[in-house]
């Protein structure tokens, strides 16, 4: 092989690692306690000391090894994961009973899960081998609608909060070469799309959005990006975006601030790109770029959190820790719910009263008592 080829292909998967990296029981079921711990300095309510939902926790396994937490199903109800040898078993936890019922079985083992933005439908991702997923759709009552496999070495999902028929698939091979697929569930089809990035948003029904990474000449910044698929028509929505995140009516970005150029700024926009509010915070960086901390939006609440640092430095050396707070997008207002956090994935519930956190979403923060409790027992 000559040596130009080799140094071409090093420089691809470099590239994609580096933008990736931008970018992976007891015996009686009692009241939730707090969970005591040395990294969260708690914030307790006096008025409010217990919490008003009266949580029924831990979470008894009826079988196997406990795995992850897949996900809010209801507000007070959350999907998990166990493993048993080679299978793994899909449960729903009911917060308020303290029950546990059988979901999904499958015979390989379980990756992921994820719930559809309206929770009336779940993708399990599975595994029977290294190089090939397994995609099932089931509702939430475990009946199973559609069932592919893709070989790929890692799969990454993207549901259409417009169609949820509709999922973006990006199957990555070995050496993160990759290809888009369009997996539509009503017509039980998996299509190829020609899409140059492979991390890639919903901006409508039939409109995507992502960042143009030019490969020949890596960056911290890049356009993000708009395509209707069908066409191969492609507009700039925004020059120099770090990150972004869509919503149904809301478009998210994290770019470097004018004034303040050790600060990130979160931005809000409109679908007309009116920007509707904005914050900064310190930054992170990475030998890549910037860290980004973990954040989630409720969309219907206009409720944003994420995981602050308290000064910009760099990531492999601080040791801060991070504020998560909270920003109300309509009312322009902040809070700080917790201190001294690891910077770990957030999943706000339906209603934006509570938040799963942790990197298998194993502890659930109440966001009014600002308490922080274990959902399994180690």
């Amino acid at each position: 092989m000559q040596l130009s080829k080799v140094v071409k292909i090093i420089f691809q998967i470099s590239f994609w690692l580096i933008f990736a990296s931008i970018f992976s029981a007891c015996t009686h079921q009692q009241d939730a306690k707090p969970t005591p711990s040395e990294d969260v300095e708690k914030q307790n309510d006096p008025h409010a000391a217990q919490p008003e939902k009266a949580w029924k926790l831990p979470i008894e396994i009826p079988e196997g090894e406990f795995y992850k937490i897949g996900g809010w199903l209801t507000d007070q109800e959350i999907l998990y994961i166990t493993n048993y040898e080679q299978s793994s078993s899909l449960y729903v936890y009911h917060l308020l009973t303290g029950s546990s019922e059988l979901l999904y079985k499958s015979g390989a083992p379980i990756v992921s899960v994820q719930i559809s933005p309206s929770k009336e439908l779940i993708l399990i991702q599975s595994s029977p081998s290294t190089y090939e997923g397994q995609v099932t759709i089931v509702t939430p009552d475990g009946s199973e609608i559609i069932k592919k496999s893709i070989p790929s070495y890692e799969l990454e999902f993207e549901w259409n909060q417009f169609n949820e028929s509709e999922i973006l698939i990006s199957s990555f091979n070995e050496d993160w070469s990759f290809q888009m697929l369009l997996l539509d569930i009503e017509k039980n089809k998996l299509a190829e799309l020609s899409i140059p990035q492979p991390f890639i948003k919903w901006l409508g029904k039939e409109e995507v959005a992502f960042l143009h990474w030019d490969e020949a000449s890596p960056s911290l910044f890049a356009p993000l990006m708009s395509k209707h698929l069908g066409t191969d028509k492609e507009e700039t929505i925004l020059d120099d975006v770090l990150q972004f995140s869509t919503y149904r009516n809301i478009l998210m970005t994290v770019t470097v601030n004018d004034e303040e150029k050790l600060q990130a700024a979160y931005s809000f926009y409109k679908k007309d790109k009116k920007e509707v509010f904005t914050f900064s915070v310190p930054h992170l960086t990475m030998f890549s770029g910037w860290l980004v901390p973990f954040y989630d939006f409720n969309e219907s609440k206009g409720k944003f959190i994420t995981l602050k640092p308290l000064k910009s430095a760099e990531a492999d050396a601080y040791s801060g820790g991070f504020d998560l707070v909270s920003y109300d997008i309509n009312k322009d207002k902040s809070d700080v719910i917790l201190k001294a956090l690891k910077n770990e994935p957030l999943l706000l519930s339906p209603a934006g009263e509570a938040a799963l956190y942790g990197n298998r979403f194993d502890q659930i923060i109440d966001l009014h008592t600002k308490e922080i409790y274990k959902l399994v027992k180690k």
